[in-house]
């Protein structure tokens, strides 16, 4: 029996983007160790970083996976104490 339908299974990678000092914008895959890429504009990251995780996944097997990325705070620091953004 054949297959209908023939759709490759998507897997979900994090992404910290961070702006670095000279103004670069700079990606860092948490599940991949040492994938990372930066670009001077949101969507040329985007782009790059997605051509890096492909050549990552190429070039070595892929990392067991013992930790679960669950989120980023930002927290404003007043002179009476912390409040939320």
């Amino acid at each position: 029996m054949t297959a209908l339908f023939n759709i490759p299974m998507a897997k979900k990678y994090t992404v910290i983007i961070e702006r670095d000092e000279e103004g670069w914008l700079v990606s860092e895959v948490v599940e991949l160790p040492g994938c990372h890429t930066q670009a001077k504009s949101m969507d040329k990251l985007l782009d790059r970083t997605k051509e890096a995780i492909k050549a990552y996944l190429e070039t070595s097997d892929e990392p067991e996976i013992y930790e679960e990325f669950v989120g980023v705070q930002q927290r404003r620091i007043y002179e009476t104490g912390i409040a939320n953004l």
